[in-house]
């Protein structure tokens, strides 16, 4: 049984559309990490918190990958980053051929999830749910093969429901 904390964040609820991108264009991971920022709407018209973000993103994979494997990155900073965001953001990217990214089973990433917050309580609440979302195939195949973003929330929600 879930507990009351696994349920305090719904994935569906912090991703909307505006903030899905079905078709990364980029070649590797600095520029994927720089189009995902990108599409953080509350930072649409904010250059300096966007270039505030991807630094710290940047940093955080020069310590270690946040590809943890089956095509999947969960790009984050290290800690949560008050000011940035009014509340927990979500953005998911695709991207057809894949990116070397350094996930630990070395193989290409197709799906991320960046995941911004503005508490560590925050941070590691989402990261526990996002992780448990994408522990089985079936999530994973879904959002690869999904047409819209519409389908891509619709995938999300279906499965947190179950949970």
């Amino acid at each position: 049984m879930p507990s009351p904390e696994s349920n305090r964040f719904c994935v569906s609820d912090l991703l909307t559309s505006a903030g899905i991108r079905l078709n990364l264009t980029s070649t590797d991971r600095d520029s994927v990490l720089a189009e995902l920022c990108a599409a953080v709407p509350e930072l649409q018209d904010h250059p300096e918190k966007r270039a505030a973000l991807l630094k710290a993103l940047r940093d955080r994979e020069e310590l270690h990958s946040t590809g943890i494997g089956d095509g999947v990155a969960l790009p984050h900073a290290r800690t949560a980053l008050s000011g940035l965001v009014s509340q927990p953001v979500i953005v998911f990217g695709r991207h057809t051929r894949g990116i070397a990214f350094g996930a630990i089973d070395r193989k290409p990433v197709h799906l991320f999830f960046l995941l911004v917050t503005t508490s560590v309580t925050q941070h590691l609440q989402i990261l526990a749910r996002i992780s448990r979302l994408l522990q089985g195939p079936v999530l994973r195949q879904k959002l690869l093969t999904a047409e819209s973003p519409g389908q891509i929330l619709s995938h999300i929600r279906d499965l947190e429901q179950t949970m």
